[in-house]
């Protein structure tokens, strides 16, 4: 079989500054088979692979990244560098 496989995942995050945070996470993790954009207040990211299981494979790892990255958003408009041991 030949051609490549492509994904668009777009994720919505309710305002400009909070998908330019989350694109900018995501953005150092990006190769030649991933382009990651931002739409407004949407996140764009297109996974392009030679095989659907590299396909795959990619995108559980994006999920994997962009999960992270949103969690780690400060949820306050505040940067967190507080570390707290418990």
């Amino acid at each position: 079989m030949t051609g490549r496989r492509r994904a668009r995942i777009a994720t919505e995050h309710g305002n400009a500054e909070t998908a330019q945070a989350v694109a900018a996470a995501l953005t150092p993790d990006n190769t030649a088979s991933i382009e990651t954009t931002v739409d407004e207040t949407a996140v764009v990211t297109t996974i392009e692979r030679d095989s659907t299981g590299g396909l795959q494979s990619t995108v559980d790892d994006y999920v994997v990244n962009l999960q992270v990255a949103v969690q780690l958003l400060p949820t306050d408009g505040e940067a967190s560098t507080e570390i707290t041991q418990t």
